[in-house]
Order: structure tokens, then C-alpha cells, then sequence
């Protein structure tokens, strides 16, 4: 009889900034899941911004986890290290006419959906683009993936898509349909001029290179879900479990940010916070 497949469970966050409540809840959800299972608890550092990534940013990251309790198994992956396997992904997609390239600003964006015939929507990715450049930065026969930022067309791209969900918001099985993805996702971007991909495409290999089982993330993430599946699907990859949980917020009801340093884990140390009063504050159970 064949046993049940191992859990792999993943912490990914990016070294902009100080780790707050949320991301401890995250984190912790992620390290108990694999080890409640006898499976592997991975960490990743998303550093495709180089513009503000920091590498003392990335060593209190290390040293606020280690201070929760949690360990990581295997080396810490970083996707700045990453660059060659999301280009060749780009030239798969680009040699199978699913990108075209795009030089359109935030401002023309706006400026095209703003028009009184347009009507103005908004996807997982923000404003959903109106096509500009679809036809012109199409590829021409022969042409090698260009240096520009790349577009998914949608159009071509798009097929009938599902994935499981576990946790409680929105447990169950989620059908998405091509026509959805067209008309509610859009043109969603997957390589950006100045990183060389986006999250949607490097999240994706990434996930599949550390061979995740399970993605456990914020809530705010779960319409972007539908990208990262058909991506998975696109270049043949293994869609994972999901769990996207509740976000941590302030006492407004606000979800919490870097920006927010009254919220950082260092603070709460600083303070005589212990990691079993991190686990209280944000609701979770002690640590077994």
C-alpha cells in the first residue's frame, strides 16, 4: 500500500522591511503544518526587488524565525539567484506566442480604461489591461524573447483551471473558467523591466523547484491563486494544495504592513515579548 505523500511547506518572505505579527502567523501556521506531519518546513527569500532588498533586512528575517521556535530544512533559497530559470520560462511562454511585450506606463493604463467607452475593472493584478500593445508587441516570426516587460495574452493563454483549498475562508474545490480568467484577470504582467520576471512567474517555478506540497499565505493572495495555476498548467507543473488564511490586523481592522514597525516581531523582543506570547497575540496554540 502507498503512503500518504510528504508534506513540504514553505516561509517566503521578502527582505524589505521587518518582519511583523503576520508574517510570525504565517510562518508559524506553515512550520506547524509540516511538522505536525513528519514533513519539511522550507524558507525562501523573495529578492527579485533589488531595489529594496537589503541584506540586513534578509539576516533579521533568520534571526526573528529562529527566535520563534522555527527551523527550516535545507538551504534557504533566493530567487535574485534564480534569474536564468524564470528567462527560460519567459522564452517557453514567448516561443509558444503566450507574452507580448509591453511599454505602456501605469499612467497610460489608466488613461486607456478611463476613456468613456472603456469601463473601468479591476483583477487580481490591479487594473485590467486594455490591450494596448497586444497585437504590435506580439511576437514576429523569429524573434528572440526581448529585453522589455512581457505581458501573458490572456486570450491564448487562458483554459479551464481548478485547485484545492484547505483552509476555512475558502475551503473546498474552486473552478475557474477561461472565460473568467479572460475577462476578470487580464493581461497580468510576468516579467517586469527592471526585475526580469514578476511574482506571479517566479512564485510559480519557485514553488516547483522546492517541490511545495502545500502554500500557505494570506488571504489577500487567494484571487491571485487562479494566475499561479495556470501557469502550472502552461509549463506543466504540479499544482499544490492551498491554504490562505485570515490576515493579522490592527485594532481598526487594518491588515498589518512593514511600514507598520509597532507591530515587528524585534519590537515585542525588544520589549520581553517571549515566542509563546507571539503565538497568543496572534491566536495560535502553544508550541508543541
Amino acid at each position: 500500500m502507498k503512503g500518504k505523500a510528504e508534506v513540504i511547506t514553505r516561509f517566503a518572505p521578502s527582505p524589505t522591511g521587518p518582519l511583523h505579527l503576520g508574517h510570525a502567523y504565517s510562518a508559524i501556521l506553515a512550520h506547524d503544518m509540516a511538522r505536525n506531519t513528519g514533513g519539511k518546513f522550507l524558507l525562501r527569500i523573495e529578492d527579485i526587488d533589488q531595489s529594496r532588498a537589503r541584506p540586513h533586512w534578509e539576516e533579521q528575517i533568520f534571526d526573528d524565525l529562529r527566535w520563534l521556535g522555527l527551523s527550516w530544512d535545507g538551504p534557504v533559497m533566493r530567487q535574485s539567484e534564480r534569474l536564468n530559470i524564470y528567462r527560460e520560462a519567459l522564452d517557453n511562454l514567448w516561443q509558444r506566442d503566450f507574452l507580448f511585450a509591453c511599454n505602456c506606463t501605469r499612467r497610460d493604463i489608466e488613461a486607456a480604461v478611463s476613456a468613456p467607452q472603456e469601463g473601468v475593472s479591476y483583477g487580481p493584478d490591479g487594473l485590467i489591461y486594455p490591450g494596448t500593445c497586444r497585437e504590435s508587441g506580439a511576437r514576429k516570426p523569429g524573434q528572440t524573447l526581448p529585453d522589455a516587460a512581457l505581458r501573458l495574452n490572456m486570450a491564448r493563454a487562458a483554459q479551464d483551471i481548478q485547485f484545492e483549498e484547505i483552509c476555512e475562508i475558502h475551503r473546498g474545490t474552486h473552478h475557474i473558467s477561461r472565460t473568467e480568467l479572460i475577462e476578470k484577470v487580464g493581461d497580468v504582467v510576468l516579467a517586469r523591466r527592471d526585475m526580469g520576471t514578476s511574482y506571479h512567474l517566479a512564485v510559480v517555478l519557485d514553488d516547483a523547484a522546492q517541490r511545495i506540497t502545500h502554500v500557505t499565505r494570506g488571504a489577500d493572495l487567494f484571487d491571485a491563486t487562479q494566475i499561479h495555476v495556470l501557469l502550472q498548467n502552461l509549463l506543466e507543473l504540479p499544482t499544490p494544495t492551498y491554504c490562505h488564511h485570515d490576515l493579522i490586523r490592527d485594532k481598526n481592522g487594518k491588515r498589518l504592513a512593514k511600514r507598520d514597525d509597532a507591530r515587528a516581531i524585534a519590537t515585542y523582543r525588544a520589549d520581553g515579548a517571549s515566542p509563546a506570547d507571539i503565538r497568543r497575540m496572534v491566536g495560535l496554540p502553544p508550541a508543541t
